[in-house]
């Protein structure tokens, strides 16, 4: 039987009022957690334009989980919970002397995929651990199956200081001596990095380094810092504080007898926030003098000469690695063809969850970025 004219109309109305409503409850969803398209700074003939047009999660906005909806409560639920819900176990972990007798470590994820499967390497957190970096790890292994090495820097992970030197952002001499060990097993694997918050510094001051002959495709910076002389200032005190304790207790009192010979030991012991604590700790690091330590730490001093094709990524609401530090190398970067940086309103710091049941969007994007680069390479 024929169903009459009016009762279509009704029918089509009806769904109009609906789609409307949806709409009205989507759009104010997003303004309330502030979901918004992320915004993309790279020079106009960028070398990574195919690939940036490729990944579709670009073309469309960020949307937070509505209920992690400020920074405080994205970096909360990463920091306190989300760390201690992931469990994963490493296949193969390997424990590295260095070629001054110091210690650091590699834990596998994939360890025995077929030798030619690409191999991503994470430089992880300023107290990362291989149960802090759990998420990014295991996120990293399922969107893309590849195999994942998890480069440990002294200190981390119960890693004894067999010779007395830590440095916040652990040193290119060390990540070179893993990466020649990663690449000797896995020579027919191509390496990708991934430097998380303070491990981002660390890659960065890799890549300029080494500049044409560093390992990696492509790699990926995840909330840097940018300037290590300036970035701390601009962290929210509370973190700030929380931070340098941290410190303190993981690598400094934990490990005291290590450091009596340390002249400002007193000193770096009385730091009360990140600035005190990175402007006094050099001589943990081995250096004579600040000047010292920053000049061949500090990854700004060489990012220009990086090679290979780098995506950064920052939340413009980041409380730790603010979004000011980033505003200073506008110009610089926009003129190097082979720099992306994508910024997004919300994200928080190492969080950027997304969906009701939050996972994150970050490793989402660093997964396609490296598919896409791998695809078209």
């Amino acid at each position: 039987m024929k169903k009459p004219k009016y009762f279509t109309l009704r029918l089509v109305n009806d769904m109009k009022i609906i789609n409307r409503l949806n709409q009205l409850v989507s759009d104010t969803i997003d303004r309330v957690t502030g979901a918004e398209q992320p915004k993309i700074y790279h020079h106009h003939n960028s070398q990574l334009q195919l690939i940036v047009d490729n990944i579709e999660q670009l073309q469309n906005k960020y949307r937070p989980t509505p209920w992690l909806f400020n920074t405080h409560l994205q970096l909360l639920y990463f920091d306190l919970f989300k760390k201690k819900l992931i469990t994963l176990e490493y296949d193969h972990i390997d424990i590295l002397e260095m070629d001054d007798a110091g210690k650091t470590a590699i834990y596998w994820l994939g360890y025995d995929l077929p030798p030619e499967i690409p191999t991503i390497v994470i430089l992880h957190t300023i107290t990362g651990t291989p149960s802090s970096m759990r998420e990014l790890v295991r996120d990293l292994h399922q969107h893309t199956g590849w195999r994942i090495a998890l480069c440990v820097r002294r200190g981390h992970a119960d890693l004894e200081f067999s010779v007395p030197r830590f440095n916040l952002f652990g040193s290119v001499s060390d990540l070179k001596q893993q990466l020649d060990y990663i690449q000797n097993h896995f020579p027919q694997s191509n390496l990708y990095g991934v430097g998380s918050s303070a491990g981002s510094g660390l890659l960065v001051r890799y890549l300029g380094e080494e500049a044409d002959e560093a390992y990696f495709k492509a790699a990926f910076a995840f909330c840097p810092g940018y300037n290590t002389e300036t970035g701390f200032e601009k962290v929210h005190p509370v973190y700030s504080q929380y931070m340098a304790k941290k410190l303190l207790k993981t690598f400094v009192y934990k490990y005291i007898d290590s450091w009596q010979h340390v002249e400002n030991l007193e000193e770096v012991l009385s730091s009360k926030n990140l600035t005190e604590f990175h402007l006094r700790y050099y001589k943990l690091a081995g250096f004579k003098n600040y000047q010292e330590y920053s000049l061949a730490t500090n990854p700004m001093h060489v990012f220009k000469n990086i090679k290979i094709p780098l995506m950064v990524l920052n939340s413009q609401d980041d409380p730790v690695c603010h979004i000011d530090n980033f505003e200073p190398y506008i110009p610089e970067i926009q003129k190097l063809s082979n720099i992306v940086v994508v910024t997004t309103k919300k994200g928080s710091h190492c969080a950027f969850y997304e969906g009701w049941t939050p996972q994150s969007w970050a490793s989402r994007l660093m997964a396609n970025y490296f598919l896409q680069h791998h695809q078209q390479c």
